[in-house]
């Protein structure tokens, strides 16, 4: 193999897929990066079995040619060196070197053949989503994915499609976050959960705001998903097991409603959860009563009130929550204002949107002493 290419694009490109290479593994391949140089095309391959990054890039192929290098350290090189071409020539099979104007290194390969291929995902059960969008719905519904891996299928998120909307859910035990979205293909009906570090490595991919008003192809397999954005394809296994019915919790029944401007509040439980000695972990209080949201906080270190104009509708209510989990739902809703639904103090409150059903946030009480 020998190629030339830029060193920026190469560097970035390195840096996508090392995300699929694990830093330890019992098969030193899985640690490398397979380059492969064939038809005018760069290709950059990580693959840890679990997810898998394929990355195309541009540059001048020489000879036709294959190689594995140890990801960490190909990728260090790249990136310290200058900017310009640089090029990247086998000696043999299990020895290339990496030269620019003013540095040479001479890299020991691992056997290519030995490096495993990604999975086939066929294109049947497949749609299409701009990307702006997919990235919005992970970042509104990722935090509210499970920590804990005793239950490793609340460590993902739920894609569901059906009647033509795509609803994805995540669930921790406290707090459920759904966004759903209207897409482009009527007739497909799954339900997969996709690992939440898979569409935490997607959403950086989609960080370019270039790419806001590209789309992304996203087909499913029995057991793989991949995420198809024209010259970079992430493919990863999906989770397991049986996901929480979370339709079944989201009830309709309500015995005290508000609408409130969602900034006001978001200000006002951050400004309460100022008096937790460990951030976010004493719970805040709040009183909902003649239009008006009272937010308490007293802890061994102070205390504050807060006060925040909201419309009610129902009877007053006293309820307490971790302010974190209030504040993660806020902190990722654009609208100007929401509604919150309460039915009791011990029943989870509904936080959704004043025009429509694309966001719901439920988040359950704390039991605390009034």
């Amino acid at each position: 193999m020998k190629i030339s290419c830029n060193q920026n694009i190469l560097s970035q490109a390195i840096n996508i897929v090392i995300k699929a290479t694990p830093s330890k593994s019992t098969n030193p391949v899985l640690e490398c990066i397979l380059l492969n140089a064939n038809n005018d095309i760069i290709t950059l391959i990580g693959n840890n079995l679990e997810l898998g990054i394929k990355k195309e890039i541009e540059g001048l192929i020489i000879e036709n040619g294959t190689i594995t290098l140890d990801a960490k350290l190909f990728y260090e090189i790249i990136r310290k060196m200058p900017p310009g071409e640089i090029a990247i020539t086998s000696i043999n099979e299990s020895q290339v070197t990496i030269v620019n104007e003013k540095s040479k290194f001479t890299l020991q390969a691992l056997d290519y053949r030995q490096f495993p291929d990604l999975p086939i995902v066929p294109l049947e059960q497949s749609f299409t989503i701009m990307q702006h969008d997919l990235k919005d719905m992970i970042k509104q519904t990722i935090f509210s994915v499970a920590q804990d891996e005793s239950r490793p299928v609340m460590t993902g998120e739920k894609f569901e499609l059906e009647n033509g909307n795509l609803n994805v859910v995540a669930v921790d035990g406290f707090r459920i976050a759904f966004r759903t979205l209207v897409i482009n293909n009527k007739n497909l009906k799954l339900e997969k959960v996709i690992p939440a570090k898979t569409l935490i490595e997607v959403a950086k991919i989609l960080q370019n705001p270039n790419d806001n008003n590209l789309e992304i192809n996203i087909c499913f397999s029995d057991n793989h998903v991949l995420f198809d954005l024209v010259h970079t394809v992430v493919i990863s296994r999906l989770l397991e097991g049986e996901f929480l019915k979370y339709k079944d919790i989201f009830s309709n029944d309500v015995e005290t409603k508000i609408l409130v401007k969602r900034i006001e509040l978001l200000m006002g439980i951050e400004r309460a959860a100022l008096m937790s000695k460990e951030s976010y972990k004493n719970p805040v209080k709040f009183s909902i009563s003649e239009n008006k949201f009272t937010i308490t906080s007293n802890t061994e270190i102070g205390n504050s009130i807060e006060e925040v104009d909201v419309e009610l509708t129902g009877i007053p209510i006293k309820i307490a929550f971790n302010p974190k989990y209030l504040i993660d739902a806020l902190k990722n809703i654009d609208d100007e204002k929401i509604y919150i639904n309460f039915l009791s103090k011990t029943a989870p409150a509904i936080i959704k949107s004043t025009t429509g059903e694309q966001y719901k946030y439920l988040i359950l009480p704390i039991r605390a002493h009034d």
